[in-house]
């Protein structure tokens, strides 16, 4: 059979949520929204390098590639100018070993390394990533890239904790500072704190955050002397975009919320502020009636599990030097 090629456009979505959830619903549920959000809404997207596989017959969508390139924008934040993501890869089940797939990543690398791109990362697309590198049970995906000479990096873990319904955790009281929810009036303040104290992938995420919407409640400041001096993210489904550490929520009965990531001053580190702002986070989920709890994309698997976090599930990283 021969299949037909087309740059992916808006009218392909539906179709691709069908194939991705026909085989990874179980684990990793997709909707339209998230898929709409991260591909469409994301300015790294590159047109050029997102193809479809179409089955003649049908025009049903068989197999997609998406890829994502840095910018001038993500340059002045310290990120490489010519780094590339392949933000996902799938094909059909009952099409594979037809070499559609390996058409799909040419297009995607030929049409990266024309934009400019010498490395290319699977997945970890900053925050609009569908997954911070191949998911560990896809261990026939992890050998198909590897032999395409994609290389492992690192691994990293997204981990879950669950609480009773009427279980609290109370703000912890720290070192001559305090905690509180952000509001709209913070933005400037936190930009500049963020701007300061944590300038690269973060600072970006950030200033993306406000101008998608954001009002400030997704953050748990930490101040002293009326200065910020650490942040945490927490999300949850009220927030204005599907974030790393909720885009599962389908999988749960009730509110899912996430938390991360988290950074402190360094000129104020050593008062154990990393590990109270997360019970923080954890304090003002559970007043939203959160009851699950997820810290994404992360390798530090011991120093959650003092709060009781454990791992749920793990990705691997890969790269590609062109």
């Amino acid at each position: 059979m021969n299949w037909i090629f087309e740059r992916m456009e808006e009218s392909h979505l539906s179709d691709m949520v069908a194939l991705w959830n026909k085989e990874l619903s179980g684990s990793f549920p997709m909707r339209l929204r998230l898929l709409e959000q991260n591909v469409l809404g994301d300015r790294l997207w590159l047109r050029e390098g997102s193809w479809v596989a179409l089955e003649p017959s049908s025009g049903r969508v068989v197999g997609f590639v998406i890829a994502k390139r840095a910018s001038e924008v993500t340059a002045r934040f310290g990120i490489r100018r010519d780094m590339g993501w392949i933000q996902a890869l799938m094909v059909d089940p009952q099409h594979r070993n037809k070499g559609i797939g390996s058409y799909l990543l040419y297009k995607a690398e030929d049409a990266l390394q024309n934009a400019g791109a010498r490395r290319i990362m699977l997945g970890n697309d900053l925050h609009g990533r569908l997954f911070p590198g191949i998911p560990d049970q896809l261990k026939e995906t992890k050998a198909w890239f590897e032999k395409r000479t994609y290389t492992f990096l690192e691994q990293s873990f997204d981990l879950l904790n669950a609480y009773e319904d009427d279980q609290t955790v109370a703000l912890p009281e720290v070192h001559e500072a305090t905690f509180r929810v952000a509001n709209p009036h913070d933005r400037e303040g936190l930009t500049a704190f963020m701007s300061r104290c944590f300038p690269g992938a973060w600072d970006y995420q950030h200033r993306d955050y406000w101008e998608r919407g954001g009002t400030g409640r997704e953050f748990v400041l930490l101040e002293k002397e009326g200065s910020i001096i650490g942040f945490c993210r927490m999300n949850d489904t009220q927030s204005p975009l599907l974030a790393q550490n909720i885009y599962w929520s389908p999988l749960f009965e009730g509110e899912l919320g996430g938390i991360g990531p988290l950074g402190i001053d360094e000129s104020f580190r050593g008062h154990k502020y990393g590990i109270s702002i997360v019970q923080a986070a954890i304090h003002y989920l559970l007043q939203r009636d959160v009851r699950h709890v997820v810290i994404d994309t992360t390798p530090y698997v011991d120093f959650y599990g003092k709060l009781g976090y454990q791992s749920w599930k793990c990705y691997a990283r890969y790269a590609k030097d062109l």
